[in-house]
């Protein structure tokens, strides 16, 4: 018989490690978000590394700005960006407070309120693509700039939390480059995923954007 998934919640010692750490223990962890209309769960299975001051994919390589501002601690904390215009993506910041790491949560599983998440991602043709990529996970779990800086180890009322879950085997974990980074940190194989997973967003590689004349 399988074991039902561990809903003990993960303490701030777990985020406050090195980022290549955290990320790929994050898979299988449970993402929880409370809402008003009921909780939604979610199982990650797909996530990215960001090393801050070691990594120019990082939105932290340059600094500190009012922009990344959450992402240099403390670990266990949630870091929202708006991304082209349109999309919000959100991560949990790890490692020592002060170095500015974060893991970006790309994809996962919907395992409960799987309801609410449709009515926020009509487009996905079934529920194994409602949070296929970072920007649909946001979506689905209704992640908006006004969660950035949540607090994902404070415990209820928080809106986020992520509990054990069931972790994933180390032989099942796979990893190889991000997907869209570009420049010196476009080959580092930073990005982690649960093999054979159906949730898993398809690797695309950096396409620079074409300039309109």
């Amino acid at each position: 018989m399988i074991a039902a998934p561990d809903r003990t919640p993960l303490p701030r010692e777990f985020f406050d490690r090195p980022v290549l750490e955290v990320a790929p223990d994050l898979l299988g962890r449970t993402l929880v978000r409370s809402t008003p209309d009921g909780p939604i769960r979610l199982r990650l299975t797909e996530v990215e590394a960001y090393d801050g001051p070691n990594d120019p994919g990082s939105h932290a390589y340059r600094g500190r700005t009012a922009r990344n501002a959450v992402m240099f601690g403390p670990p266990g904390h949630v870091y929202v960006y708006f991304t082209y215009g349109m999309w919000h993506c959100m991560n949990l910041v790890c490692g020592p407070d002060g170095m500015a790491s974060a893991v970006l949560l790309r994809a996962g599983e919907i395992t409960e309120g799987a309801g609410l998440t449709r009515t926020r991602r009509r487009a996905a043709r079934n529920d194994k693509e409602l949070a296929k990529g970072p920007a649909r996970l946001a979506t689905a779990l209704d992640i908006d700039r006004a969660l950035d800086g949540t607090d994902v180890c404070a415990g209820p009322p928080s809106p986020l939390s992520i509990l054990t879950g069931t972790p994933t085997p180390d032989d099942q974990v796979r990893n190889g480059p991000r997907t869209g980074v570009s420049g010196e940190g476009g080959g580092h194989p930073w990005r982690f995923w649960i093999a054979n997973d159906p949730t898993v967003s398809p690797y695309r590689a950096h396409k620079p954007r074409r300039r309109s004349t």
